[in-house]
């Protein structure tokens, strides 16, 4: 493997955006390409054939272009393929994104806690072994059907009326809220207006710092000069989602 090969991340949109500027804090000087599958977005209501599928076509175009590492960003991917993307190809790295849940259990155990994630993601196997390996019994799972697609879209008013009918019941009874999604930290202010005052989790800083350990284990560090490169790719093509992603970055 190359060490100044590149850093694949991936996600069903642009909520990977989330995953990528916690790993520009510790790895600032390598070079990233970021896929966005919106043309296959959402992926939490497809079957596992089908996220396979989607993920394969990825990682193949990510090893076309050099990529020494595939950080899978998506919540549902990482739950439905990233044990099969690691079998099919055992000679990269992946770096797998996952609700964090085990954080509740480490810091705020008795806390009461609402997990919000895709429908794919808590019905995984996955995700059901960490929520009973660490489960503090003052727990609900939330599946957020059409949330991501919402956030995608980009449309608060939207969004706002989304949170207000799902997460109402929830105001003023909720102390912790795991991120499940790596589109939902984009709009933590909009959950917590509804909310009030809670603690969030979510995985993505862990990642970066498991990425960071990842490549220095194998040697990977980058050693190149052109630093900081991203170069975004959306399969739907759409110039607006590239221009909301970078815009993101920036902020």
């Amino acid at each position: 493997m190359n060490k100044d090969g590149k850093i694949g991340v991936f996600d069903s949109g642009i909520g990977g955006v989330t995953v990528l500027k916690e790993i520009l804090k510790i790895l600032p000087d390598e070079e990233y390409i970021y896929f966005s599958d919106s043309k296959n977005n959402p992926y939490g209501d497809k079957t596992d054939e089908q996220i396979n599928c989607f993920c394969e076509n990825i990682v193949n175009l990510f090893i076309e272009k050099n990529c020494k590492a595939i950080v899978i960003a998506c919540n549902t991917a990482s739950a439905k393929s990233a044990k099969h993307l690691r079998e099919k190809y055992p000679n990269i790295p992946f770096i797998a994104i996952e609700p964090a849940y085990k954080m509740v259990y480490d810091y705020s155990y008795n806390g009461s806690t609402l997990v919000m994630a895709t429908k794919g993601t808590i019905e995984s196997e996955k995700f059901n072994l960490l929520y009973h390996k660490y489960d503090n019994h003052k727990t609900t799972l939330l599946p957020c059907v059409g949330l991501a697609d919402i956030i995608e879209e980009g449309n608060k008013e939207k969004i706002r009326e989304y949170l207000v009918n799902h997460l109402g019941q929830y105001k003023g009874k909720i102390e912790n809220v795991v991120l499940g999604c790596t589109h939902y930290p984009l709009i933590q202010d909009l959950i917590e207006d509804v909310l009030g005052k809670v603690k969030f989790y979510n995985g993505a800083p862990y990642l970066a710092k498991h990425l960071k350990d990842v490549l220095t284990e194998n040697n990977l560090i980058s050693t190149c000069t052109t630093k900081g490169n991203i170069e975004f790719i959306d399969s739907s093509n759409s110039t607006k989602k590239e221009e909301r992603f970078f815009k993101i970055i920036k902020a």
